[in-house]
């Protein structure tokens, strides 16, 4: 078995989250793709800050474009440490690809330096359904069910799943499916931190409130979100397009945040 290279503080570091990825020839995988590549090159910690996939049946599934989401991990891996945490669509992700990959299966929220990560929806405490519908999917015993079933019965499961869920969406007014500021605050009181990156929301913004601040990382929908750590400073949040070659973008980067190879 691999071992997974250490996450470093001491290290810059590349984050996003909600990529929503079903297929290894969307352009949107084919710059993560890059991204990791660059990652691996420089030597950065990849954060992979949940719903990477718009939905993960397993670590068993054997379908192709979980094999290429496996590979690029494991490929990934090999070179730089990977972080990889739950979302709310991927949020079956298990020991067994943990190890096959030789990544770092992250529990959420993280401490990572003077900085919280999360995916974020345990802070939209406001929703109260889709709260109680968390609970039961995190649990150890609904997973251990689901499991069980046939790779068949669960994509079938995860359809399902997906209308019902964009069926609800449709129902609930945009601020309830924010996080809580209460919810927030006390997670980084709780960390005895006050800097918090997060996905989930589809809101990229920088929110300062009091002594706290709160990054969000915006979803893949037709460009690419990044957060840019560097050891000691603040995320910065970038936006770049698919297609453009990331050399350049990250000599631009390093060049802005000051950051030495």
């Amino acid at each position: 078995m691999n071992q997974a290279l250490p996450l470093n503080p001491e290290r810059p570091s590349l984050c996003v989250s909600d990529l929503h990825l079903t297929r290894a020839d969307d352009p949107a995988f084919h710059c993560l793709t890059a991204l990791a590549e660059l990652a691996a090159a420089e030597q950065l910690n990849l954060f992979l800050l949940g719903d990477l996939v718009e939905v993960w049946i397993g670590d068993d599934d054997d379908a192709p474009f979980a094999a290429a989401f496996r590979t690029l991990l494991s490929t990934t891996a090999r070179s730089t440490a990977v972080g990889l945490m739950a979302g709310n669509r991927d949020f079956l992700y298990g020991a067994a690809l943990a190890e096959q990959a030789a990544i770092h299966l992250l529990p959420d929220p993280f401490p990572f330096g003077s900085l919280l990560m999360s995916h974020g929806d345990a802070f939209c405490t406001d929703d109260e359904p889709y709260q109680q519908l968390r609970t039961l999917f995190r649990s150890a015993s609904w997973q251990q069910e689901i499991l069980g079933q046939s790779l068949s019965a669960r994509r079938e499961l995860a359809s399902s799943m997906r209308q019902q869920s964009a069926a609800a969406n449709a129902l609930k007014a945009g601020n309830i499916m924010d996080v809580n500021r209460s919810a927030w605050h006390t997670a980084l009181e709780a960390s005895d931190r006050t800097r918090l990156l997060h996905g989930h929301t589809h809101r990229p913004a920088l929110h300062a409130d009091g002594e706290f601040k709160r990054w969000v990382l915006g979803a893949w929908e037709r460009t690419a979100w990044i957060a840019v750590l560097r050891p000691g400073g603040e995320p910065a949040l970038y936006c770049t397009g698919y297609r453009q070659p990331l050399g350049g973008w990250w000599a631009a980067v390093k060049a802005q945040l000051g950051i030495r190879s």
